[in-house]
């Protein structure tokens, strides 16, 4: 691959596309996502549509990528000649990222020919949904897959030379989440995304009464720092993980606050705006996927410079590194010390924020209330 493409937040070019793929063979009980399972003709209507919303997106936006994201849903789920198809609609109207190429992949798809077959396709990284290493886990969180196949899925995409990062979801009963951890990273990744079980409302978990208790996500939380911290790997974001060089620099782009693209049903993009008015930026997001199917737009909102200031501070301080307030206000045109000083000054003496120069970030107490912090900025 060649260097990362230069990018700045209000840049005039895109440098970041996210694809999104909704179909699934099954819809897991804790997901909340625009997921379906696929019907005879959707996928090739899908297909097709897609190809129409990326020549639209060319011919209205200046595509320079760095980046390419296909997430879902579980787009390893396409075959052979759907994911080629998808590919070649991506390459034919935008192009494809120079720097980082990512494929979400559930590890009951994995072979190792679709591995080659993917890697061919321009894929250089694997984002794979293993959840767990402990198949009783597995079972209570409905997944399809069990352990051996997670740990041969894992194992595939590393030896076909793939960067791959493991998610696992924690807080969930009776799960061994060490065993989990050492297991994954003994597998070869070099990221690791970890998400506390959440349950939303309309999942089957919440129709079943399903419930996390705090003490339980806190120790969770807790307990994948340390260890992952002892394996090596460094906590870059509250949920996210890597050895050293091994970052997403896709999902680094949305908590520094760039520009993307959004392809597809339920998709979002967040768009540079119209020349002349009074909006930073624009956000998009994709009707489900009947509408979308049928040619309608979606929701489109005006970010406006304090919407814009807000969004920033709550995803940069997602980041161990924080933010910088000095390229924020020249960015926004909002003098973002002096205006949120009373919400910044509080959190600092509530050991929940520091401040050093320009740069604001959140301490580890700070990530586990972070709603309530960027809520004292919202009210300030």
């Amino acid at each position: 691959m060649s260097a990362p493409v230069p990018d700045s937040n209000l840049d005039p070019a895109v440098r970041h596309l996210y694809v999104h793929v909704p179909f699934c063979p099954t819809i897991c009980p804790y997901c909340d996502f625009h997921v379906l399972t696929r019907r005879a003709g959707l996928v090739e209507r899908y297909l097709e549509r897609v190809e129409e919303e990326a020549a639209r997106l060319a011919h209205e936006y200046a595509a320079d990528l760095g980046t390419v994201y296909i997430g879902g849903g579980t787009p390893s789920f396409l075959r052979d000649a759907e994911i080629t198809a998808l590919v070649g609609s991506i390459r034919r109207h935008l192009g494809w990222g120079r720097a980082e190429n990512t494929l979400e992949i559930n590890p009951g798809t994995v072979s190792p020919a679709r591995a080659l077959l993917w890697r061919d396709l321009g894929f250089d990284r694997a984002s794979v949904g293993v959840q767990s290493l402990d198949d009783a886990t597995l079972k209570f969180l409905g997944r399809q897959h069990d352990a051996r196949q997670a740990r041969e899925a894992v194992g595939t995409l590393v030896r076909a030379g793939f960067r791959v990062s493991g998610d696992l979801i924690t807080a969930v009963p009776g799960q061994p989440l060490e065993a989990d951890i050492r297991g994954l990273v003994d597998l070869g990744v070099g990221h690791v995304s970890a998400y506390t079980l959440t349950i939303e409302p309309g999942t089957e978990f919440a129709r079943r009464g399903v419930t996390v208790e705090e003490d339980d996500e806190r120790r969770g939380f807790e307990e994948t720092e340390a260890r992952l911290t002892d394996l090596g790997f460094s906590r870059y974001e509250i949920s996210n993980y890597a050895r050293p060089g091994q970052e997403s620099r896709h999902n680094l782009a949305y908590w520094e606050g760039r520009t993307y693209l959004g392809l597809g049903p339920g998709a979002a993009g967040h768009y540079p705006a119209p020349p002349g008015g009074k909006a930073l930026t624009t956000r998009r997001t994709n009707p489900h996927l009947y509408d979308w199917l049928a040619g309608e737009g979606g929701e489109v909102e005006a970010i406006l410079p304090g919407d814009y200031v807000t969004d920033a501070l709550f995803m940069g301080l997602r980041l161990r590194a924080g933010l910088d307030l000095a390229d924020l206000s020249r960015c926004s045109g909002v003098d973002v010390r002096a205006r949120y000083a009373g919400s910044i000054a509080t959190n600092v003496a509530r050991g929940l924020l520091v401040l050093e120069g320009d740069r604001l970030r959140a301490t580890p107490q700070g990530w586990w209330v972070l709603n309530r912090v960027v809520t004292d900025f919202l009210e300030g």
